[in-house]
């Protein structure tokens, strides 16, 4: 026992990994753009179909800058193009799934919530309000 004491824990360490401030970002950076394939697996397998979360952008996006921080901080450069410029699909892709719910209609008759351009209810069969802009159906 005293030996995995020592292996854990010894000098100082933990795991024989020497532990500061942007290690811990480094290690932090790490899990978190690991947890967004979790929240995709669990929100697939909920939806029974390949699902995106936003809260994997997120994940991907928070992720990818712990990831960047911590490469500047290492100065290493081919680490630092890795993550330089990972962040603009994410960020464009929370700015679409925003203005996809902005744009989510919701039914009058049974309150049912569509996509953005359907023009009946799926629940109920009910014809949807056009959105302002939008050319009423031929």
């Amino acid at each position: 026992m005293e030996n995995v004491w020592q292996w854990l824990f010894g000098e100082g360490r933990f795991l024989g990994i020497e532990w500061h401030f942007w290690k811990a970002v480094g290690w932090l950076g790490n899990v978190t753009f690991f947890s967004r394939f979790v929240v995709q697996w669990l929100a697939t397998e909920r939806r029974r179909q390949v699902t995106v979360p936003a809260a994997f952008w997120w994940l991907s996006l928070t992720g990818a800058l712990l990831l960047f921080s911590y490469a500047l901080y290492r100065r290493d450069s081919v680490f630092i193009f890795a993550y330089a410029f990972t962040w603009i699909p994410y960020v464009r892709n929370l700015v679409i799934h925003h203005r996809t719910l902005a744009a989510i209609r919701t039914c009058p008759a049974c309150g049912a919530q569509s996509a953005p351009h359907a023009r009946y209810c799926h629940l109920c069969g009910k014809g949807l309000d056009q959105p302002a802009g939008t050319p009423a159906p031929a």
